[in-house]
C-alpha cells in the first residue's frame, strides 16, 4: 500500500510558477514510477509528467516540455513538479501517482492516485 498527499497549489497569474510536491509513504516505494496527471473541468484526466524511481528517466507531456520539470527525493520519498511559464491551458486538478514498475503514462495502469491540488492559472 502507498499513500500519496500533494501540496502547492493555488492561484497563480499566466506567466507565474509553481511547485507542486507529493509526499510518498508505504512499503515498497522505490518499486514505483512516478507520475503527474491532470484533469480540467470537463475534460478527461491527462498525462502530465513521470520519473523512474530507479533509473531517473523521465518522460513529458508536450504540451509542458520545456516548461515543467519533474524531479525526486529518494531520501525523503517526495516527487515534485516546478511548473513554470504557466498559462490558463494549465488550470486543472493535478494528481500525484504510483505506478509499480516503470511508467506507462495510461490513467488505467496507475496503482495509487494522491487526492489532487488545484491549480489555477488566470489571465
Amino acid at each position: 500500500q502507498v499513500q500519496l498527499v500533494e501540496s502547492g497549489g493555488g492561484l497563480v497569474q499566466a506567466g507565474g510558477s509553481l511547485r507542486l510536491s507529493c509526499a510518498a509513504s508505504g512499503r515498497s516505494f522505490s518499486m514505483y514510477a512516478m507520475e503527474w496527471f491532470r484533469q480540467a473541468p470537463g475534460k478527461e484526466r491527462e498525462f502530465v509528467a513521470a520519473i523512474e524511481w530507479s533509473l531517473d528517466s523521465t518522460y513529458y507531456a508536450d504540451s509542458v516540455k520545456g516548461r515543467f520539470t519533474i524531479s525526486r527525493d529518494n531520501a525523503k520519498n517526495t516527487v515534485s513538479l516546478q511548473m513554470n511559464s504557466l498559462n490558463v491551458e494549465d488550470t486543472a486538478v493535478y494528481y500525484c501517482a504510483a505506478e509499480r514498475g516503470r511508467y506507462s503514462r495510461v490513467v488505467a495502469s496507475i496503482d495509487y492516485w494522491g487526492q489532487g491540488t488545484q491549480v489555477t492559472v488566470s489571465s
